[in-house]
């Protein structure tokens, strides 16, 4: 008995030709796809160790033209001549105005109720009236002592008068021998005594007339003195009453009617129409940058008036520097009003022809390298950079027209030479 197997169940079949040919070509297929793979990771790791999407960076195409070097801000116009008014004295204010009202020149704004002061005025007022008797008895003083002293002066010389002319006669009768020698030597002393007495007489005038008149020129001192305090106190007095110091309107009333108040206490502002400043604040980077006097342009309502810098803050606050603008002679906008917003624009530089590129942490940190984008590959380079604006930086060497750097994204790129990039 013999096992049947399934040779009879076999059929033989004869390989074509397409058959022989499909394996060879998938496997060229496949090496070239394998090939391509290995070429393109071979090429990103040849072009770096690092890649990184494009969306991620900020690129930014250098270009040539026109960098104007300006600083933009926004304003708040405010009055140039804003001056508030201090009460001088202590007392009881009376307002006449309120907040806004038009005023003129001289117009009384305020009155200071100060009883102290019209008490010493009044005060000083009696002592000047003492001083200025005080001074008119030195004057009649000076006038007895000088009337005195004429009148012993005039005694003396009538008395040396008559010892010279008895002298004559005693030595008449002495050369006639009526008279004897000692009588002539007695008439010859009398004479000396009346040279003496005449002129001690005189310098006592001379001295008594001089102290008069310094104890009268005192006194006058004196009342000079009191008359100047009293014409103080008057000023003072007048000066309760606050007026306007110009054509304007008033601002802000910084206390309330019938308010009592210590003196040195501001009272209210006035605000000058005619004249309004424009204030801005510009960043700390340009405050070396601005100069009293530099052209500006302030915008508003589709206007623009030309202006100019006027003062520039010392000091920076919370990273900022104070300026102000004042509008040029007779350009000042009208109906302006305290706090308006404007927009402001100074011309710091204007640079023609220059490359430039957008501004970026890539250059405003002051870098002299950037990373340069060419064929999708970035790579470092050193440059140089000139003048800044708000919006531009001004490339002096190390780029091209054309080429194009990353602004802001490589800051992990410190420790590779070239970084692929992925558009």
């Amino acid at each position: 008995m013999s096992i049947r197997d399934t040779s009879a169940q076999d059929i033989p079949h004869t390989r074509t030709k397409h058959a022989r040919l499909l394996r060879p070509a998938l496997m060229i297929v496949a090496t070239v796809a394998f090939l391509l793979v290995l070429f393109w990771l071979g090429r990103g790791w040849l072009a770096g160790t690092h890649s990184v999407d494009a969306a991620r960076l900020r690129i930014a195409e250098v270009t040539r033209g026109d960098l104007l070097r300006d600083i933009n801000a926004d304003g708040r116009v405010i009055a140039g001549n804003s001056p508030s008014l201090y009460a001088i004295e202590a007392g009881t204010v009376r307002l006449h105005v309120v907040a806004g009202d038009a005023v003129k020149q001289g117009d009384l704004l305020a009155e200071i109720d100060s009883p102290t002061l019209h008490s010493r005025l009044q005060q000083e007022e009696a002592t000047l009236a003492s001083l200025e008797a005080d001074a008119a008895r030195a004057q009649l003083a000076a006038a007895q002592a000088r009337a005195e002293a004429q009148r012993n002066l005039d005694q003396a010389r009538i008395a040396q008068q008559a010892a010279r002319r008895e002298l004559q006669r005693y030595r008449r009768g002495y050369e006639g021998g009526a008279v004897a020698q000692v009588d002539l030597a007695r008439a010859e002393d009398a004479v000396q005594n009346t040279d003496i007495s005449h002129a001690h007489a005189a310098r006592d005038a001379s001295l008594h007339g001089q102290a008069a008149a310094l104890e009268a020129r005192n006194r006058a001192a004196l009342a000079q003195r009191q008359a100047a305090l009293v014409n103080e106190l008057k000023r003072q007095v007048q000066a309760l009453a606050i007026r306007a110091p110009f054509d304007g309107q008033i601002g802000q009333l910084f206390v309330a009617p019938m308010q009592t108040i210590d003196a040195n206490t501001a009272v209210l502002s006035v605000v000058d129409l005619q004249v309004f400043d424009v204030e801005i604040k510009v960043p700390e980077s340009f405050a070396r940058e601005l100069a009293i006097g530099m052209p500006a342009e302030v915008r508003g309502n589709n206007q623009s008036w030309p202006a100019h810098v006027v003062a520039v803050s010392p000091e920076v606050v919370n990273g900022e520097v104070s300026a102000r603008l004042r509008f040029e002679e007779g350009k000042q906008p009208h109906a302006l009003r305290q706090n308006q917003r404007l927009a402001a624009r100074i011309l710091l530089d204007a640079r023609r022809n220059v490359l430039k590129v957008p501004r970026g942490p890539a250059l405003d940190q002051g870098s002299p390298r950037v990373w340069v984008v060419q064929d999708g590959i970035a790579r470092p380079r050193s440059i140089q950079t000139g003048a800044y604006s708000l919006e531009a930086v001004e490339i002096v060497s190390g780029l091209a027209e054309g080429e194009r750097i990353i602004l802001s994204g490589a800051e992990n790129f410190a420790h590779t030479e070239r970084v692929r990039v992925k558009e």
